[in-house]
């Protein structure tokens, strides 16, 4: 492997200085040591299958928050807190206020693009061969977007949506042409952004929005997403687990490893 490269690379992953303009989101940080680079570079030189752990401090930098970072994480900056599952799949009502606000919401958080630390991770695999997996707590399919191939997206994609009745699945941005012919008249914009793609919009646009429903069968819709309060699908689970398995190492990044999910 190219030393030069993958120090590059490591520096970038390392410093967070990754353009000269830094988003909002981008939580204050301690300058990097060379011995912190060099400890970094050591650990991936002497790794051939890594398993990448993923959170979303990874993304701020492409213009999401985090939850938990001090003064610009989502929690610091707002008493929102997500749409818990049990919520969303017995009230109609939530899930009206959910559709409308992510409906706003969408074209921003969709227009999200990777930054450096995504391209590089992309790099590690494709290129340098040393990835076994990334597995990410993130929503925002970045990695994807990046070129990365064997991601294991442990809470799900917002670019999905499912039917809870049917199981059947929908590209969001198809969803996105139906919920404009279902509101037509809904002109609001917002701002805002948040990890999960909602925003927060005046009441009278929830009022009368139109959520959409299934093609198949008239059930309900949920984006594919893991819901604060509902379990990981086993199989995704199992996934993990093989990955994990069958790696010599395992690097955390942009993770604060405080969220428990019931497996």
């Amino acid at each position: 492997m190219n030393k030069k490269l993958i120090l590059d690379y490591l520096k970038i992953i390392s410093s967070k200085q990754l353009s000269t303009q830094l988003p909002n989101f981008v939580p204050k940080h301690d300058p990097v040591l060379d011995s912190d680079v060099k400890q970094l570079e050591s650990f991936v030189n002497n790794s051939n299958k890594i398993t990448i752990l993923t959170g979303a401090g990874i993304s701020t930098e492409s213009g999401i928050p985090d939850y938990r970072s001090e003064e610009v994480g989502l929690y610091a900056r707002t008493n929102h807190r997500p749409t818990q599952h049990q919520d969303f799949v017995k009230s109609s009502k939530v899930r009206q206020r959910y559709w409308a606000r992510n409906y706003v919401g969408w074209d921003r958080f969709s227009k999200c693009e990777p930054n450096a630390v995504h391209f590089s991770l992309r790099n590690l695999e494709v290129e340098h061969n040393k990835v076994a997996s990334i597995v990410t707590q993130n929503v925002d399919s970045l990695h994807f977007k990046a070129g990365s191939k064997n991601v294991i997206e442990l809470h799900g994609t917002a670019f999905r949506v499912i039917c809870l009745h049917c199981k059947t699945s929908y590209s969001r941005y198809y969803i996105q042409e139906k919920l404009i012919e279902l509101n037509p008249n809904m002109k609001e914009t917002s701002n805002m952004i948040r990890p999960d793609g909602d925003v927060e919009i005046s009441e009278e646009n929830i009022v009368g929005f139109m959520p959409p429903l299934c093609d198949s069968c008239g059930g309900p819709l949920k984006p594919d997403i893991t819901f604060f309060g509902d379990n990981v699908p086993g199989s995704r689970i199992e996934d993990v687990r093989n990955v994990v398995s069958e790696s010599d190492s395992l690097l955390v990044l942009g993770s604060s490893l405080s969220v428990f999910f019931r497996l």
